[in-house]
């Protein structure tokens, strides 16, 4: 675990410094931590199908991330836990498209919770809040329903040399697990945001709201 929040760190440096986007001791830690999570969720509690398709929750942490801090955090915590899970259950073939993958359900979730609906913003007494909450992790988490299949067929394909035949059957079971995982994770982060959100916020480990900026009075 040490290994990978030391991985996590490294990578979320270098991303910082090469877009210019400044991480928190907090979020780092708690990135790390969510990458960490993921790992175990996928090498420890998942059934594998054929075609190495499986059913897992590590999804759960990457929607999760973004929702907690922004889409950049919550992609790389998916990515470079799954991927590096990946790595350690013997299919390192798998590791970079899941890098992509799990950073797209990342990106998604954040860009849907916090550049549409404004979550960091909003009571969670407010009208709508629980909708805007399981449309948010539902929306990074069920595009790689299409995204998943789709990509894969091209590395078995042309990466794998796969049959085309054999491809295409493989892509139809990875979307049917994809789908169930996909709805699985949703509810999932929807119950953990709703819990851990309030406690991370009284803990000052999550990023402040921005305040809108009062109107000037007229003279």
């Amino acid at each position: 675990m040490w290994l990978l929040l030391a991985v996590v760190v490294i990578v979320i440096v270098f991303a910082s410094v090469l877009y210019k986007r400044t991480f928190t001791v907090h979020e780092l830690a708690l990135t790390g931590v969510m990458a960490a999570l993921s790992l175990v969720a996928y090498l420890f509690f998942r059934v594998p199908f054929y075609g190495g398709s499986s059913f897992h929750l590590g999804n759960t942490f990457t929607a999760l991330t973004a929702l907690l801090l922004d889409g950049v955090s919550g992609g790389l915590a998916g990515a470079i836990g799954l991927a590096l899970a990946d790595i350690l259950a013997g299919d390192p073939g798998y590791a970079v498209t899941t890098f992509v993958l799990k950073f797209i359900i990342g990106i998604t979730c954040g860009a849907v919770a916090h550049k549409v609906f404004k979550l960091r913003e909003l009571d969670k007494h407010a009208p709508g809040y629980l909708a805007k909450v399981i449309v948010a992790a539902a929306s990074g988490l069920l595009l790689n329903v299409f995204t998943d299949p789709f990509l894969g067929y091209f590395r078995n394909v042309y990466i794998f040399g796969q049959e085309y035949t054999i491809a295409k059957a493989l892509t139809k079971i990875t979307g049917g697990v994809t789908f169930v995982n996909s709805v699985a994770s949703t509810v999932c982060v929807v119950i953990l945001y709703l819990a851990l959100r309030p406690a991370l916020e009284r803990a000052n480990l999550l990023p402040k709201a921005q305040k809108a900026s009062e109107p000037k009075a007229d003279k």
